[in-house]
């Protein structure tokens, strides 16, 4: 069986040729244009491709089958303990990234609030490293098998980019595992909290239940506006930490958007703004001290 034979029946089976190509270069692991020539793929390949194709089929997303996921600069480990990286949160660390230099510090310390699989902090250690090598990141999450995921992808990222910004993982709620030194001198918080409301988890695709609920799925806010709890949280608690020109970068719902601007607003942030994403859907909160 050729590569394309093996493309071409995947495709039928999962219903989308652009994931059965991964498929396929994953078990042969290499990239498509090494594998494009091939004249026959092994039988071994052809069975281990198979496989993971059924489990697509079933419901188990792409990046959980393949065990790692590409998130701006970074190939990072992903599976069930954590989020998949979307492009969404991608335009999040592109706001951070925009709003470091007019902190005015050449050693910005941040803090990624329920870091997951450490695609924020790693990121932004990462590529802060040549304006900033005096900063540091610190990465938070409760789970401590999302952590181990933020971990794993420290220690791979740093084995590519050894001269990244020293990143520190810590468990606990929020900013709480924080040491109280930092209080007031942090320049920067970023968060993907969880913003799903619980009414909306039923009608969530099967492939988005696969990954955490606890990541996912967040109570109603104060106001009563739906999952906004997350975000309310890390917005309150962030007050107590951000330097005087510090700012807080939040990732919602668009239709949380209005409701989060206010509590925001009401909380003491000086300057405030949601940013679209890129859908043109209000996406991403940035309040100022």
């Amino acid at each position: 069986m050729t590569r394309g034979e093996l493309v071409s029946e995947l495709a039928a089976m999962v219903g989308a040729a652009h994931e059965a190509r991964f498929i396929v270069d994953e078990v042969l692991g290499t990239g498509s244009e090494a594998t494009a020539g091939l004249a026959t793929v092994p039988g071994s390949a052809v069975a281990a491709a198979r496989a993971l194709a059924v489990r697509r089929r079933a419901g188990e997303p792409l990046q959980y089958l393949l065990g790692h996921w590409a998130f701006r600069t970074l190939d990072l480990i992903v599976d069930k303990r954590v989020l998949i990286p979307r492009p969404e949160t991608e335009q999040v660390v592109a706001e951070a990234l925009t709003e470091v230099p007019r902190l005015g510090t050449p050693n910005p310390i941040i803090v990624d609030v329920g870091t997951g699989s450490g695609a924020i902090a790693l990121s932004l250690a990462t590529e802060l490293a040549g304006s900033h090598p005096d900063g540091n990141v610190w990465a938070i999450d409760t789970s401590a098998d999302a952590l181990a995921v933020a971990a794993a992808n420290l220690q791979r990222v740093r084995a590519v980019h050894p001269d990244m910004l020293p990143v520190e993982i810590v468990q606990g709620c929020w900013l709480q595992p924080l040491p109280p030194s930092l209080r007031g001198m942090v320049d920067l918080i970023v968060s993907n909290p969880p913003y799903v409301a619980e009414a909306e988890w039923a009608d969530l695709p099967p492939e988005v239940q696969c990954e955490p609920r606890c990541a996912l799925v967040a109570p109603d806010g104060s106001d009563g506006t739906p999952g906004l709890a997350g975000v309310e949280a890390v917005l309150t608690e962030a007050l107590s930490w951000l330097a005087p020109r510090g700012a807080v970068i939040i990732e919602l719902a668009p239709h949380q958007a209005e409701a989060a601007q206010r509590l925001a607003r009401a909380a003491g942030y000086g300057e405030v703004r949601v940013a679209p994403d890129l859908a043109r859907r209000l996406r991403t909160l940035i309040g100022r001290v």
